[in-house]
């Protein structure tokens, strides 16, 4: 059983949200701020809903707070509607931005979605928890990748990046793909940020002895070749 945790400073909204996911075999955890939030990070939520605007401090800090130990996915529920909100939101490592009032439908099809995302990766990872390419270590456990032994430093969407070329190596991902897999927001994100991470990751990883670890396919998109 899935258990998801809401973070919501109103109480109508925290009651609604349990009982339509309680109906859907979902475990659910409530929280009224921050701080209780990141207490019930403990039991280990598959999917996080958060709230924007909470008493102690706001939505995005609770999700850059958490967001470097916690893979879970985490959905930011908010009535702010303006697109440099959503980009915060995204930014700050969340997953999708789901304007309040929202249809209930819609926000478990969400749910639904982005759980059957995090399990098909976990499915492609090897069962150890770590691969090599070359003079790279891939943890996946740990979220990081090492080269000659040294932590490379990738940020989060960095590495879920680097992570998703990795496991599907050869095949082309487009930046609107890559996007939705990473982000999982399918509505009216800017896919363009894609580059830009893509040349951080290239940085980070320095050059192999031929080439580049991840290939450009003009027109098309990027794939791993290491």
């Amino acid at each position: 059983m899935k258990r998801i945790l809401v973070v919501d400073d109103e109480k109508d909204i925290r009651k609604l949200l349990k009982e339509a996911l309680t109906l859907e075999g979902y475990e659910t955890d409530l929280a009224n701020d921050g701080a209780e939030a990141v207490e019930l990070l403990k039991k280990q939520p598959d999917l996080i809903l958060l709230d924007i605007n909470l008493p102690d401090m706001d939505g995005y800090q609770v999700c850059a707070a958490i967001r470097s130990f916690v893979s879970a996915p985490i959905l930011f529920l908010s009535a702010r509607v303006e697109e440099a909100d959503r980009v915060m939101g995204l930014k700050a490592g969340g997953d999708d931005y789901i304007v309040k009032p929202f249809g209930m439908d819609e926000l478990l099809a969400r749910i639904e979605a982005h759980l059957r995302r995090q399990e098909r990766t976990v499915q492609q990872l090897p069962p150890e928890g770590i691969a090599m390419d070359g003079s790279l270590v891939i943890d996946f456990k740990g979220h990081r990748i090492l080269k000659d032994g040294a932590d490379i430093g990738l940020t989060k969407t960095e590495f879920l990046i680097a992570e998703l070329l990795f496991v599907n190596r050869g095949r082309v991902f487009g930046r609107e793909q890559i996007y939705e897999r990473v982000r999982g927001y399918d509505s009216s994100g800017d896919a363009g940020i894609i580059t830009e991470h893509i040349r951080r990751i290239r940085k980070k990883l320095g050059p192999r002895q031929s080439g580049e670890w991840i290939e450009t396919v003009w027109g098309m998109g990027y794939k791993w070749i290491g």
